[in-house]
């Protein structure tokens, strides 16, 4: 890793948020959750068109068969990639919003709502830095 120390973002006595709330103990409010479903769902939803639009654009050019089982294998490499993202447990759910802000599948703005303290969770993680900083 080349002097690049690894930090558990999710633990207890984190130097990168300094005295902010470690992220398995954030409480979230009901209408952060509303918040945080509607912008997951939205991610989603954008991902899961683009594997269709792909999958329809490799399936139009398919002239073998062994360019079906190709296809066959990206859908199955794209499914895991999709199944290991996409997590709405709340205690990873400012991970799964940093991954996403980072591609560019949610944006700051379907974040509104949620509290500042996971906002900086997830600007952090995204390699944002701080709300407010």
């Amino acid at each position: 890793m080349l002097g690049r120390r690894t930090v558990d973002l999710a633990g207890s006595t984190n130097p990168v948020f300094g005295d902010s709330i470690p992220m398995r103990e954030l409480k979230w409010s009901p209408s952060e959750k509303a918040t945080a479903r509607r912008a997951y769902d939205l991610a989603l939803g954008r991902e899961l068109e683009a594997v269709v639009r792909e999958a329809k654009e490799r399936a139009a050019k398919l002239k073998t068969p062994g360019e079906l089982w190709d296809l066959e294998e990206w859908l199955t490499k794209r499914r895991r990639e999709i199944d290991n993202l996409y997590d709405y447990r709340y205690s990873v759910l400012p991970l799964v919003f940093a991954a996403l802000l980072y591609r560019g599948l949610v944006n700051e703005a379907e974040l509104e709502g949620l509290g500042r303290d996971k906002l900086n969770h997830i600007r952090l993680a995204a390699g944002l830095g701080r709300v407010g900083a």
